[in-house]
């Protein structure tokens, strides 16, 4: 057999890689090939060799004894795991990983019918010990592999819903603080347009507690259902609250008048709190002194509404990023980085876009894009 497979070595490698390469999503680059069929099969070349020379201990330090040992890998066991990591990289699932080796076995039978090479029963055993122990190793560390993958992404998918509910509580209690300081200088009523802010701050607080309560509890929860509502009360609506910013910040506020027709289709509350965080954002980075816009309007199938400040333009690069999660703008570094991710998301799940418009040493422009609705 190692006569066999020395002659045979580059025709056996390419039997295995087109066998790779039928199945689909399967990709490698030369280096990961080179820890999977090529080194097996110098190991196993040099395993026979070693027992060929009546030297079965150094054979079993190249390929490890049956079953393995689970004190020490031997190369052949150090090489298998880094290829089992490897294929998960590749996306490898594992009887993917197992065929790898299946395919080299299958590949050796095959040959070596073609060309008459009959192997002892002895050479056979070393083979399917050595195929044994490579498959062991490799499968072992491609599922500790998948198990810390598994882990990383479940810690980072809890980290960002602790950080959304933390993010989305600081906003509705720091407009509650506004709201409320406003209301304590005993110039405005408590029925008036500043109570309501209040009151609708301390409401979305409850249900965002009630929600994750619920969530803990695995309770089911209804849907929400999207529903029309006017764009002009909407923005009225989101207005209060930015005017709440503009004069803690000593910025203006400037909203020209929308079309009274003009509707959305969506959840309100999370489409309002969408545009809460572009409105917080537009007067914390907008320079003092100057003023922030929001703005609606349609055209053709869609209605738009922009957030137009006057941060001086945006930092090179963080158009591309800054939708990502736990991504912060400028050098501010008071917030989690939620905010930009927190609304997008909430306006793509009614099937709208959230994009951005840099206008260098000037500002930008958020842009939330939906379906044109209208006011039966």
């Amino acid at each position: 057999m190692r006569s066999f497979l020395l002659n045979n070595r580059d025709e056996l490698i390419q039997r295995c890689k087109d066998k790779v390469a039928l199945r689909p999503s399967r990709g490698a680059t030369h280096e990961q090939l080179s820890h999977g069929v090529p080194m097996f099969l110098d190991q196993l070349t040099r395993t026979l060799a070693a027992e060929d020379d009546g030297d079965a201990a150094g054979g079993l330090l190249i390929s490890g004894p049956s079953g393995g040992d689970a004190s020490a890998l031997s190369e052949m066991g150090v090489s298998a795991t880094v290829h089992g990591g490897e294929l998960l990289g590749l996306g490898y699932t594992v009887d993917q990983v197992v065929h790898d080796y299946g395919d080299l076995c299958q590949a050796i039978t095959d040959l070596a019918v073609e060309r008459d090479a009959p192997f002892s029963v002895d050479q056979f055993r070393t083979l399917n010990r050595c195929l044994d122990n490579a498959i062991a190793d490799a499968v072992t560390e491609f599922a500790a592999q998948r198990d810390l993958e598994v882990a990383r992404r479940q810690a980072e998918e809890e980290n960002e819903r602790l950080g959304f509910l933390a993010h989305e509580l600081r906003n509705h209690l720091h407009v509650a603080k506004l709201a409320f300081a406003a209301l304590e200088s005993g110039r405005l009523p408590v029925g008036g347009s500043t109570g309501a802010v209040l009151k609708r701050s301390l409401g979305s607080m409850e249900g965002l507690i009630d929600h994750s309560l619920a969530a803990i509890r695995n309770a089911t929860r209804a849907p929400m259902h999207p529903r029309i509502f006017s764009l002009a009360i909407f923005l009225a609506d989101a207005g209060r609250v930015a005017e709440l910013y503009a004069a803690d910040t000593g910025c203006a506020l400037r909203i020209p008048e929308v079309d009274a027709q003009l509707a959305i289709e969506g959840n309100r509350e999370l489409l309002l709190a969408a545009l809460g965080n572009l409105l917080q954002n537009a007067f914390k980075f907008t320079r003092p002194g100057s003023e922030v816009a929001l703005h609606a309007y349609a055209s053709d199938a869609w209605t738009f509404i922009d957030v137009e400040d006057r941060c001086g333009g945006l930092p090179d690069g963080s158009a591309d990023t800054m939708f990502e999660p736990f991504r912060q703008g400028f050098d501010d570094k008071r917030g989690l980085g939620l905010g930009l991710s927190i609304a997008k998301r909430s306006v793509e799940a009614d099937r709208g876009l959230l994009t951005v418009q840099d206008m260098p040493g000037k500002g930008c422009v958020f842009k939330i894009t939906l379906p044109l609705r209208r006011l039966a």
